[in-house]
């Protein structure tokens, strides 16, 4: 296998000393996949929040769980809606690879389509959903309060027995249009147990409500998009 050692061996100078490397991750080294087995994180706890007008609030988070996932972690993805055009598959890239790996599991409760948007799809139905997922969404938060989160789980477990980090994506679009109040998602922070990572995603309007509320908001910005020139959603980017 080739290392960063045979650059040094082919290079006049000397590799860094141990203590140069002491903080770099590996010692220099390069590192290798390992198998995943269940483990418990040391410092999860925080709530994040991911919002704005730019594309990629839902890929940073579904690629947070996987790295979360790929530690022995317990993750489940929960979306409150999921919109789209007629391009747009049913089953999403996303979900085929959550069900192919440990660890992570979603749910959609929302059908496709968005709120507001005039796509066809029903809007009384948007709602009913939306309450339906805060309704999953306390579940799941309650579940993981009676668990053991200093504790591995397992990997393949269902989430009423408890995870260590809950994506809710969309859930701040649900409440940016009325869907579910700025009141429901306070008592979702409010309800949720010290070791776990809660994670709110979505929406284009600044979540101010919960601006002292968070330990972590990213904006995502759009400062370019192809859809501006007619780019359609392409699989494996969009879905």
């Amino acid at each position: 296998m080739y290392t960063h050692a045979d650059d040094w061996a082919m290079s006049e100078e000397q590799p860094p000393s141990e203590s140069v490397l002491e903080n770099t991750p590996g010692q220099g080294r390069t590192p290798e996949a390992e198998r995943i087995e269940a483990d418990a994180p040391e410092e999860f706890g925080l709530v994040q929040v991911w919002w704005g007008d730019g594309k990629g609030k839902t890929t940073a988070t579904l690629g947070m769980g996987m790295r979360a996932a790929g530690h022995g972690y317990r993750v489940h993805v929960l979306q409150f809606m999921k919109g789209g055009a007629s391009s747009v598959d049913a089953v999403r890239g996303e979900y085929n690879a959550i069900d192919a790996l440990p660890g992570i599991s979603y749910e959609n409760l929302g059908h496709y389509g968005w709120h507001g948007m005039a796509d066809g799809s029903d809007e009384a139905q948007h709602e009913a959903e939306a309450q339906a997922g805060l309704e999953r969404a306390r579940e799941v938060i309650d579940a993981a309060a009676e668990a053991d989160l200093s504790a591995p789980l397992a990997l393949e477990g269902d989430p009423a027995d408890g995870v260590h980090m809950l994506i809710l994506d969309e859930v701040l679009y649900a409440a940016e249009r009325g869907l579910i109040s700025e009141a429901d998602v306070h008592e979702l922070l409010d309800a949720k147990p010290d070791g776990l990572e809660l994670v709110l995603s979505g929406g284009h309007e600044e979540p101010t409500y919960l601006a002292e509320r968070v330990d972590l908001m990213t904006n995502v910005r759009k400062q370019k998009h192809p859809i501006e020139a007619g780019q359609r959603a392409r699989r494996g980017t969009e879905f």
